[in-house]
């Protein structure tokens, strides 16, 4: 018998099943939770605390786990509502800027096409991500699960709280706002050239 045996031996095998369950889930989830996390926060640092966090919690109620019918779904969440509770507390918004020299340098560096390309998809990137932040929250929080995290209708409803079809409502809104946003902005520059 090994060290693991002898401390796993003690524990009941209720209690050690539960343990396991848990362990299967990090495995199983881990990367899920940790996207969830990131898609609020926009920090590696802060989306891999709020990752911690989330097993932490669910590790607090491991004795209620055998009960839960989606795994999936309830660490997804707590991972949303850590994020949420985390990216209020530091009060941040992430703001990327073409005039910081470190980024689009980078992405230029490692970028296969041209230098031009590059700078043209850093600016597109960075104006997505700010009309995407500019979205109000009802209609930001179901975009960005729908999107990055390719949650369906249902899974977004039971994360965010919602009906199903408020769920797909809102994503479709969202989209709709960023394309007349995209193609507004987009038809003007070609006749301001």
């Amino acid at each position: 018998m090994f060290a693991g045996e002898a401390i796993l031996s003690g524990i009941a095998p209720a209690e050690r099943s539960r343990d396991e369950l848990l362990e299967d889930l990090v495995r199983q989830h881990s990367r899920l939770v940790y996207r969830i996390a990131y898609a609020v926060v926009r920090t590696h640092h802060d989306a891999e605390d709020a990752t911690q966090e989330t097993f932490f919690r669910a590790l607090r109620y491991r004795r209620k786990l055998a009960a839960v019918e989606d795994p999936k779904g309830w660490l997804a969440r707590i991972a949303w509502r850590v994020a949420v509770e985390r990216s209020r507390k530091s009060n941040r918004k992430r703001e990327i800027s073409l005039d910081d020299p470190e980024r689009p340098l980078a992405e230029i560096a490692s970028a296969p096409s041209s230098a031009d390309d590059a700078i043209e998809g850093c600016e597109i990137q960075t104006r997505l991500e700010k009309l995407i932040a500019a979205l109000p929250k009802k209609l930001r929080e179901p975009l960005i699960l729908s999107t990055v995290e390719e949650m369906s209708p249902r899974e977004l409803a039971a994360t965010l709280g919602i009906s199903p079809a408020a769920a797909r409502s809102r994503v479709f809104r969202a989209r709709q706002i960023l394309r007349e946003k995209l193609g507004g902005t987009s038809r003007k520059s070609e006749f301001e050239i």
